[in-house]
């Protein structure tokens, strides 16, 4: 397996990410129900602002992100280039990352996007016992 990115920093709630997601327009409405299913992965899910992106980590290790677009909201995937996506959903072309565009006037498939995240959640747990 390749490397595994690592961050410092991480909290279990961190109040940097609690006023993002606090914000009331309606693409950080949809990166604060899918942030949420993040946290919700596992009791060692830590999370910590990236580059002005709520992520969520287990340890120091991160395995999902939300940001926000003009048009757009963002749920991104560390490491979704190794993960199967039967829906379709994943863009990008990068060796690791891939992300997921929602847009509120186009309905996303929830089942999907959340099995993407709980796949990246577990693929990073078990990158993390291999080392």
């Amino acid at each position: 397996m390749d490397t595994v990115l690592r961050f410092s920093g991480g909290s279990k709630r961190d109040p940097a990410i609690e006023e993002w997601l606090n914000r009331t327009d309606e693409r950080t409405a949809l990166a604060r129900t899918w942030f949420k299913s993040m946290r919700a992965c596992g009791e060692d899910v830590l999370e910590l602002m990236h580059d002005g992106c709520p992520t969520a980590c287990v340890d120091d290790a991160p395995f999902a992100y939300v940001n926000v677009f003009k048009d757009h909201t963002n749920v991104g995937l560390f490491y979704g280039a190794h993960l199967e996506d039967p829906a379709g959903l994943l863009e990008g072309s990068g060796k690791n990352m891939r992300h997921v565009k929602l847009r509120a006037d186009h309905p996303c498939n929830k089942t999907a996007l959340q099995s993407l995240i709980d796949a990246a959640y577990l693929d990073l747990k078990l990158r993390l016992r291999a080392r």
